[in-house]
């Protein structure tokens, strides 16, 4: 595996303007992913996983929101100095994204076949016919059946699953550099959701691409991913090797979401464990202090926490950590 990561985001800062003022939702995001590696970004509803990802591919309305700081580079050029018909070629082309809901990302009155084309044709500069057979071609790598006549159907005459997978065929029809998928099994049952990911890891070994996985749970994080980013309030909380996260997690926040996820025991006669819960909600992020925006609801806050925000401190071969409490150990 190349050394150097294929997609660097350095310091990104992320900002909207209200009618109250400019809030930032990203606070210096630092990630990297390198080819055929598989990270993870987690964290809970409104801690800016997707903003990350819809930063990264320029996709972020502007106005009211503005990339205000840092860069994103792909194989050494920085995205964000790209203009939009610049931008055009590259998304879809070198970073593709699978996004969270497939009945609304598939274009309704178009047939499958037609949506997985212009992709095709928009990027490898592919005849109608060839781009039909590549169509195909790539239903097939998916796993979906009878493709051939599938690609004939509208989006709404598949199932949820079905229409996964084709969004995932359309990601991969130009064989990205970079695959970003956002919560690609939500709503699916827990059945379609192993294949998916069982689907998504067969591509990645075939092509190498990067996958950057983005989900609240830390379960498909475990099975799914080598390293994780934990996110809160759209600061980066821990970053590290999932093993290492997952059996020595050092910050409180990044401990109550492994508490929150469910365990099987392989004693079922034992007493059913209860799942404990992380109290209160995600901050207004307009109303952050420029503190630790998760020291009121941290059972382990320290003095420091009211002073000043920490800094991120290594802990371990490749392991960081954002938490006073966690610099103490040290």
């Amino acid at each position: 595996m190349n050394k150097e990561p294929i997609l660097k985001i350095e310091d990104l800062c992320v900002d909207f303007k209200t009618r109250t003022g400019s809030v930032r939702v990203l606070h210096h995001i630092n990630l990297s992913v390198k080819a055929g590696e598989s990270i993870g970004i987690v964290g809970e509803s409104g801690c800016g996983k997707s903003m990350t990802a819809l930063a990264t591919m320029q996709l972020i309305p502007t106005p009211p929101g503005l990339i205000s700081e840092g860069s994103v580079l792909l194989k050494g050029d920085d995205l964000l100095k790209l203009n939009e018909i610049q931008m055009r070629d590259v998304r879809g082309n070198e970073i593709s994204m699978i996004f969270q809901e497939p009945m609304t990302s598939l274009n309704p009155v178009f047939k499958i076949g037609m949506q997985i084309s212009e992709n095709i044709i928009r990027h490898q500069g592919k005849t109608k016919k060839e781009a039909q057979e590549l169509s195909v071609a790539m239903m097939r790598a998916v796993k979906i059946p009878g493709a051939a006549r599938l690609i004939k159907r509208y989006p709404h005459e598949l199932s949820g699953g079905m229409r996964q997978r084709v969004m995932i065929a359309m990601a991969l029809s130009c064989q990205p550099s970079v695959l970003i998928a956002d919560e690609p099994t939500t709503a699916l049952d827990v059945t379609v959701q192993a294949q998916i990911f069982d689907l998504l890891r067969d591509v990645q070994q075939d092509m190498g691409t990067a996958i950057i996985l983005i989900t609240h749970d830390m379960g498909v994080i475990a099975e799914n991913t080598q390293r994780v980013v934990v996110m809160y309030a759209g600061h980066k909380f821990e970053e590290g090797p999932v093993d290492e996260i997952i059996h020595h997690p050092k910050h409180p926040y990044t401990r109550g979401l492994i508490r929150c996820t469910p365990h099987l025991k392989k004693n079922m006669e034992h007493e059913r464990e209860e799942l404990s819960e992380i109290p209160g909600i995600v901050p207004d992020l307009s109303r952050l202090d420029g503190l630790c925006p998760f020291r009121p609801r941290c059972s382990e806050k320290r003095r420091q926490c009211d002073e000043q925000m920490p800094q991120e401190i290594q802990t371990g071969d490749g392991h960081f950590v954002c938490c006073w409490a966690a610099g103490e150990d040290q």
